[in-house]
């Protein structure tokens, strides 16, 4: 009961009287335990507080409580959220937030139309039958860059990606040769894409007829109907982009690599993904007490 009351009264919640009161036990006597010989608890909270900042450290972006409590869970321990909670704030560490951003969307002259084969359903039963993609930009001191991705609806594994100093066609082309070199996808596989000049040029729509793609269009200026390429790009930039300077377009081309194939697909915890990773999803975890067992 002391224990429970010192996780509330530590977050400033409620009145230790109060919570005394409810629970049936002394206020003097919960002054006598704060201040006795460190308890068990005390001591798990001192080892918890290591294995914390030990995962803040060494992850990217910084996470926040909720990425450091399903790691600590894969990695065996039975603990709360809030409790992470507590430990992080008293150890001052706190999740980094994603920056304002602008969208890249130029809509093209003499754009070809494809129907929304996706509809915000942004899941799939199986892996590579629906992707989605979009562009984002990248500031270098050498001038603009551009990231292209195409990612795996089934479990938002980014399986394809190109960076380069324009934002033509050949761009997110690149991208889905990445895709389909590393996924061999069966015909007729879904890309989801918004309205921009690249995804609506006729280049782009015979490249996907050769490639036996489905093209599928969100509406003009939803953004929610691109959602799941949206949050990949927040996360990419607050954990990645917006952590440097970037002299140019090769750093920013390996540096992408290494996050996409050595962090984001295999190390990331996603939150749609019940904070499994997409490696492990796809090898057929479901949750992440299935991996301390």
């Amino acid at each position: 009961k002391f224990a429970a009351i010192a996780d509330w009264a530590d977050s400033g919640e409620f009145e230790v009287a109060l919570m005394c009161a409810w629970l049936g036990v002394s206020r003097s006597g919960f002054y006598r335990w704060r201040k006795a010989t460190p308890s068990a608890r005390a001591r798990h909270d001192a080892t918890l507080s290591a294995l914390i900042r030990s995962i803040h450290a060494h992850a990217r972006g910084n996470p926040g409580v909720r990425r450091v409590w399903a790691e600590l869970v894969a990695m065996g321990h039975r603990i709360s959220m809030k409790r992470v909670w507590r430990l992080m704030q008293a150890a001052g560490l706190q999740g980094r937030h994603p920056k304002a951003w602008k969208r890249t969307t130029v809509p093209g002259e003499r754009p070809v139309p494809a129907p929304d084969l996706i509809g915000r359903a942004f899941s799939a039963a199986a892996p590579d039958q629906k992707w989605c993609g979009d562009i984002t930009y990248v500031k270098t001191w050498t001038g603009w860059a551009y990231v292209a991705t195409v990612i795996d609806l089934y479990s938002r594994r980014i399986v394809g990606y190109a960076v380069a100093d324009h934002m033509r066609t050949e761009l997110v082309t690149e991208a889905l040769d990445m895709a389909i070199r590393q996924r061999r996808p069966a015909a007729g596989v879904i890309f989801h894409s918004d309205r921009g000049t690249q995804y609506t040029s006729s280049e782009f729509a015979k490249y996907c007829v050769k490639n036996k793609i489905r093209r599928s269009l969100g509406r003009t200026g939803i953004c929610y109907d691109n959602a799941v390429a949206e949050s990949t790009f927040a996360s990419y930039k607050k954990e990645l982009i917006h952590t440097r300077p970037w002299p140019d377009i090769t750093s920013l081309r390996a540096a992408t690599a290494d996050w996409v194939d050595n962090y984001f697909n295999t190390k990331r915890r996603h939150s749609y993904l019940d904070y499994l990773t997409p490696r492990e999803y796809e090898l057929g975890f479901k949750h992440l007490t299935q991996l301390a067992a």
